[in-house]
């Protein structure tokens, strides 16, 4: 069962008659699925990618290697990128785009350690972006980036 934040965006997201679309690394479609849960998915959701692997971010989003290469694919930058390309793709009024390290094994750093999530998130009323360290398994750090990116939008758009 979706969390109360998630429930509750879906239904604004709903009431101003809105869509949304989602780009999903570190997520891989939780945020989708999780949206997909609430009794409003059948108005508000256009769908996802889910863009795990880097290929998938350049050849099937088209972001630029050099950026992915000079940000690393857990970024601010790439994941505007993802978001802008799946608003396009998607045709989405709300387009949410997530990247981050979950677990061991990728761009991890001392200023970018497990559990940092990038949100870019594309809104008829602006953008918003974000970077949140979470603790805690790999689920909770995806259900919290899920619930924080709810809340993100229900904020900007009530």
């Amino acid at each position: 069962m979706p969390s109360e934040i998630i429930i509750n965006c879906s239904k604004v997201i709903a009431d101003h008659g809105w869509n949304i679309a989602f780009a999903e690394s570190a997520s891989a479609g939780r945020l989708s699925a999780e949206f997909s849960l609430t009794e409003h998915s059948g108005k508000i959701l256009r769908g996802g990618i889910t863009c795990y692997e880097v290929f998938v971010k350049e050849q099937i989003l088209h972001v630029r290697r050099s950026l992915i290469e000079t940000y690393t694919p857990e970024s601010p930058e790439v994941t505007r990128e993802l978001a802008e390309r799946t608003a396009y793709i998607f045709n989405s009024d709300i387009t949410v785009a997530l990247t981050g390290l979950t677990t061991p094994g990728g761009s991890e750093s001392s200023e970018k350690p497990v559990g940092t999530i990038f949100l870019y998130i594309m809104t008829p009323l602006g953008d918003v972006s974000r970077r949140e360290v979470f603790s805690g398994s790999q689920e909770e750090i995806v259900l919290q980036a899920a619930d924080m990116a709810a809340a993100l939008i229900h904020d900007k758009i009530r």
